[in-house]
């Protein structure tokens, strides 16, 4: 019985660190089905098929030997649970039968011993079969709860209180300094004052810190030192719904779900009805294009808005963030990759959301960067310069070098080639 327990122990164990294997194994499957199917294009282009279906083989092959294993493990355990029973058994009968010839035990007693130990072997099989699978279990629940584990990079503090409204939208950043890795800083004591209504583009070289200095408004990460504030409130003693919620962001990715026009539009607010969706469309300019589409506002945007172009994802987006009406705006590079016709589109659906609210915008064209009320030059964490685009080109630093290396002249405009500051 000692030896049963130990082999059942010993083959649990392995089978919890096999199991763990094997799910590790799926996770790296799917990672490369998820990659081929959403880069499907770019593979074609590339003529990549071959090598996307080697790489798929491999990891599919990985996942194949881990399952073996497992497998292997299972065939083993029962036959040797059930030979070591034998073993058992034979050794209570040479035992037994010796006591019956030398009289110590009776031949019932024998039997009804007998008896009583060859019920075990079939219980203890199963106990093995058993112990096998909630070892299985507990090896994927392992992968599991390290994940529930992790510490999330912002806490929320249990002495949190909602913002107070109603909100302006002034930002405040005091000597607010950031690093993803702490040997390499990317923020340096930046010190920032955005007033209510205020427009402020972004730019800079790339890789200088623009999109962090934003991601700390609805913080996304943590300031290494310094603090932000809106509305004078140190944003870590704000709950993150209040904060957010007074909070719209368009990326220059534009995220839809594979739902409906009109489920994407609500996005920006669950309660919001049909006539505000239609309203916060028509304000985005993206109302009669979707009403061109089959199904109009119940038209199905497919995985990731596949159905529709980057101009009309991005004027979705835009509806998105007014149906939402926050008092603080993000766009990061929202019309970098537009051709010149669905930019002038989105920027006067922007002009319409820029009005009575804070924006922060990261900017990449010429265009974007006008309407703005103020300019900051963001170069290696730092902020170098400041002012509006006359200012700045005047005096001829960072923004003025970028601008002559950059800005395409009106006539490219003029032929379809917008204008833009590329890398800023």
């Amino acid at each position: 019985m000692p030896l049963v327990v130990w082999v059942v122990g010993k083959a649990g164990s392995k089978l919890r660190r096999i199991t763990g294997l094997i799910q590790s194994t799926i996770a790296d499957v799917t990672t490369v089905l998820q990659e081929t199917l959403s880069g499907i294009k770019v593979i074609k282009a590339f003529t990549m098929e071959a090598h996307e279906m080697e790489r798929f083989r491999r990891r599919n092959e990985g996942n194949f030997q881990a399952s073996m294993r497992g497998v292997k493990v299972h065939a083993v355990i029962t036959p040797v649970i059930e030979l070591l029973s034998v073993f058992g058994l034979a050794g209570v009968l040479w035992f037994g039968g010796r006591r019956v010839i030398e009289g110590g035990l009776t031949v019932g007693e024998f039997m009804a011993f007998l008896g009583a130990a060859g019920t075990l072997p079939t219980p203890l099989a199963r106990l093995s079969a058993s112990y096998g699978g909630l070892n299985q279990a507990l090896g994927a629940a392992l992968r599991v709860f390290s994940l529930l584990d992790q510490t999330p990079e912002v806490e929320e503090p249990n002495d949190t209180i909602p913002l107070p409204e109603p909100v302006e939208g002034r930002i405040d950043f005091d000597g607010v300094s950031f690093a993803y890795r702490p040997s390499e800083p990317v923020l340096h004591d930046i010190e920032l004052t955005v007033m209510p209504g205020e427009v402020v583009a972004l730019v800079g070289p790339s890789g200088s810190g623009k999109t962090t200095i934003v991601n700390l408004i609805p913080r996304f990460y943590q300031p290494t030192s310094g603090k932000v504030y809106v509305d004078g409130c140190d944003i870590s003693k704000i709950t993150l719904r209040s904060l957010r919620r007074q909070i719209g962001l368009v990326p220059q990715e534009t995220v839809l779900f594979s739902v409906s026009i009109s489920e994407n539009i609500r996005y920006g607010s669950q309660r919001a009805g049909m006539k505000d969706i239609v309203k916060a469309a028509k304000l985005a300019n993206a109302h009669d294009f979707i009403m061109q589409l089959p199904l109009q506002y119940d038209t199905p945007v497919g995985e990731k808005g596949v159905t529709l172009s980057g101009g009309e994802r991005q004027r979705i987006a835009i509806a998105r963030a007014i149906l939402r009406d926050p008092r603080i705006l993000i766009l990061d590079e929202a019309t970098s990759s537009l051709d010149p016709e669905s930019e002038a589109e989105v920027q006067e659906a922007l002009t319409r959301l820029f009005r009575n609210r804070t924006t922060l915008v990261i900017a990449h064209r010429l265009s974007t960067i006008q309407m703005a009320d103020r300019i900051l030059v963001i170069d290696r964490g730092r902020i170098t310069e400041s002012g509006n685009h006359r200012e700045l080109m005047a005096k001829g630093g960072l923004y003025a070098r970028l601008a002559s290396l950059r800005f395409r002249d009106d006539s490219s405009e003029d032929q379809g080639q917008g204008q833009a500051l590329t890398g800023v």
